[in-house]
């Protein structure tokens, strides 16, 4: 049994987190424990966490749990993870982990065995499906994966649903189980670098955008959401109709808060 971050550690941490206010107001620690860890595709990891908080527990699909993976020197460093699923009966939640390299998220991934100890703050993020749209457009590369697919299958029976997946390659399509009309393309980079934004934006200039107040959630590396959020612009869809969400940049580390870093 480890930590992820040993506690004589975590007391010592300079953390902007430690109280949970403002923004976090709405979450709670989760002292969480690895129950399980297997491979799901060959660059995606699913881990099962529990934890006596998840007791009562509630999110948004498309929320996720932020983890403390790490410590640089006496600075928290933590990672975000999209909620896949919630067991309420077994408190325990999913999280699905992309494999891309080898940062203090994937670390912690790699080295995750049952009853390993790590903290976690949640459920946090603000993008969720709009209620009150016509039709939803869902892009993004595997990071986005699983955001998109809880989404999705959060949509009711009568929704319409479209899905535009960039993905390593074809052994890395999941299957998407949803109530809702749904068609999914799934785009293969057969060893072209993530975070390349030419093959999202130009399904982005091609996508069908159906008549009526639409949403547009476009999620994962940075320069691709500005990309594909230009192209949509560019085609007349409106600011509020869009969700952008970036989950990492390509060539840089995100910051200890899980996210992007920003540009200097």
């Amino acid at each position: 049994m480890t930590d992820a971050v040993p506690q004589t550690v975590v007391a010592a941490l300079e953390d902007p987190f430690a109280q949970l206010t403002g923004p976090l107001a709405g979450t709670r620690k989760l002292h969480l424990e690895v129950a399980g860890t297997g491979t799901l595709t060959p660059h995606m990891q699913r881990l099962q966490l529990t934890a006596a908080e998840l007791d009562g527990f509630s999110y948004q699909p498309g929320q996720d749990v932020m983890v403390l993976v790490a410590a640089d020197g006496r600075k928290p460093v933590r990672r975000r993870y999209t909620i896949r699923q919630f067991d309420r009966a077994a408190r325990s939640i999913t999280i699905d982990v992309v494999r891309h390299g080898d940062g203090p998220g994937e670390r912690w991934v790699a080295s995750a065995r049952p009853g390993d100890r790590i903290e976690g703050i949640g459920p946090r993020g603000k993008i969720f499906p709009d209620p009150a749209a016509d039709w939803h457009l869902f892009m993004g590369d595997e990071s986005a994966l699983p955001a998109i697919q809880v989404m999705t299958e959060a949509l009711p029976g009568d929704a319409d649903a479209t899905l535009v997946l960039e993905i390593p390659e074809e052994a890395d399509e999941q299957e998407v189980l949803a109530a809702a009309r749904t068609r999914v393309s799934w785009l293969h980079r057969l060893g072209r670098p993530a975070g390349d934004p030419s093959a999202l934006a130009a399904e982005a200039a091609e996508v069908e955008l159906p008549p009526g107040n639409g949403r547009a959630y476009l999620l994962g590396e940075a320069r691709v959401v500005l990309a594909m959020r230009e192209v949509l612009a560019r085609r007349g869809l409106a600011e509020d109709q869009m969700s952008p969400k970036a989950y990492w940049g390509r060539g840089r580390a995100n910051g200890g808060h899980g996210e992007p870093a920003r540009d200097a």
